[in-house]
């Protein structure tokens, strides 16, 4: 493990200490301060003396709850992940004084006192937390603490993380060579970088290296005490998720696609039909703007029905906004001009798509209206999706669905984006929008499959309007 991720885990314990002392002392001061006695006058005195002696324990156990929480491991977490675990963390705290002051009422019962206390604990270590990890990323920025790696293997996997480390040296690794294969002159190459005092680690990312190979280079690593890191194969990667039980006696693993299982799949659908309800009726006065624009500049029909594939397979239609000229629309409304239509869309596929594989994407299409053009850029004519999340066809969260002529077109792994429903916003479209190849979309949409949680969800819808205000990937 590098030592400056050492280094900042060690500092988390005091650092968190002082933290929570702060927070008490604080709600201390402000509820004895002058303008909340006069607000609330005070009708039990406790010393600064007698409240230090309450909180000195108070953060022992408070500490404890953060270890329990998880709040001490060594792996970086993200930073939304770590504040909902503080707040969990501090929750349970707040508890045990409640509790405390009810049974034994050795410290002041005031309600603001204990409600300040949980509501400064949170934004202190928060905060206090958020300092720790700018200074560390500032540090690895400036390769300050990063470990020196070698990347074995020349496929696409190691190349993509050599250009990764290069490009974004947060991640803390700095890529001293790159080597085709493991052989003698490789461990001769190995050996020299060691001697300099240039090898932390090595990576091994070819995955036709054989076994006999694989154990050599491990064995190396180990009499050499530097770290072994290797790249999952594909069959590896795709048991993220497993689920263990036992028929008479015999150990049976089951594959499971997503977490979205059980409770999971119940949660995601409660809060996508609670917030889907709430967004609609929130976006109607823009709907109603945007749909008359768009009459006013060519009549009806405002809204634009598209087959799409949805999870397992099944086909439904997606509500849209219609932002092409009615005479060169394709859909359910418009046949008159379907075959010749249809035509005209292979055509600009084959000149103007800028994306490859399955998935297509015009760019500056010429059949998209100038309203049309205006609500795509903001992705107004996306929120009548909100309608199919509410009947159950999407979520708000997921992959994005395409047409079955696409969907026809997938790769067999690239299928695995079926295994949920569909979502208006996703992990993808946050990380590049229409910029993506769909090889690229799909990997990150298996991942989110695969990690999905309720937080992720979260963290994922904060930060589409930040994808949509960025302007990237729209046209």
């Amino acid at each position: 493990m590098r030592r400056i991720d050492l280094t900042f885990t060690a500092l988390l314990l005091p650092l968190d200490f002082v933290a929570l002392v702060a927070a008490a002392m604080s709600a201390y001061a402000l509820r004895f301060s002058q303008y909340f006695v006069e607000i609330r006058p005070i009708l039990q005195q406790i010393t600064l003396a007698q409240f230090l002696t309450s909180i000195g324990g108070f953060a022992v156990v408070w500490i404890l709850l953060f270890w329990i929480a998880g709040l001490y491991g060594t792996r970086p977490r993200k930073a939304w992940n770590e504040l909902g675990r503080i707040i969990l963390a501090s929750t349970a705290g707040i508890m045990v004084v409640i509790a405390t002051v009810f049974f034994s009422r050795e410290v002041t019962t005031s309600r603001f006192l204990v409600l300040a206390v949980w509501g400064l604990t949170i934004l202190y270590v928060w905060l206090e937390r958020m300092i720790l990890r700018i200074v560390r990323h500032e540090l690895l920025r400036n390769r300050i603490g990063h470990q020196n790696i070698v990347i074995i293997g020349q496929g696409k996997s190691a190349q993509d993380l050599k250009h990764l480390y290069q490009t974004h040296p947060k991640h803390g690794y700095t890529v001293v060579k790159q080597l085709k294969g493991w052989n003698e002159s490789s461990k001769e190459e190995l050996e020299n970088q060691w001697k300099k005092g240039r090898l932390d680690g090595v990576l091994l990312a070819d995955a036709n290296i054989s076994k006999d190979q694989a154990l050599d280079l491990i064995a190396f690593a180990a009499d050499h005490n530097i770290a072994f890191r290797y790249l999952a194969d594909l069959f590896a990667a795709s048991i993220t998720n497993v689920e263990v039980s036992t028929a008479e006696g015999i150990p049976i693993i089951e594959v499971k696609r997503t977490p979205l299982d059980g409770w999971g799949r119940i949660w995601k659908r409660a809060t996508d039909i609670l917030f889907s309800f709430i967004l609609l009726i929130l976006v109607s006065p823009i709907l109603f703007l945007a749909g008359l624009a768009l009459w006013i500049e060519d009549g009806w029909p405002v809204f634009f029905q598209n087959t799409r594939v949805g999870e397992g397979g099944r086909e439904f239609e997606l509500s849209k906004l219609r932002s092409m000229w009615r005479r060169l629309s394709i859909g359910p409304q418009f046949q008159s001009n379907l075959k010749k239509n249809l035509a005209l869309e292979r055509e600009l596929i084959r000149e103007k798509s800028i994306k490859e594989g399955p998935v297509y994407k015009i760019a500056d299409d010429p059949r998209v209206t100038p309203i049309g053009r205006f609500l795509r850029r903001w992705s107004i004519d996306e929120l009548p999706q909100f309608w199919n999340v509410l009947k159950g066809d999407m979520s708000l969260v997921g992959p994005r669905p395409h047409q079955p002529r696409e969907v026809e077109k997938y790769l067999p792994h690239q299928r695995r984006v079926l295994a949920i429903k569909p979502g208006i916003t996703g992990f993808a479209q946050i990380s590049g929008r229409s910029d993506l190849d769909f090889e690229d979309e799909s990997r990150l949409d298996v991942w989110y499959i695969e990690n999905w949680s309720p937080a992720l969800d979260l963290y994922i819808l904060l930060k589409t309007p930040f994808a949509v205000l960025n302007k990237k990937g729209a046209y």
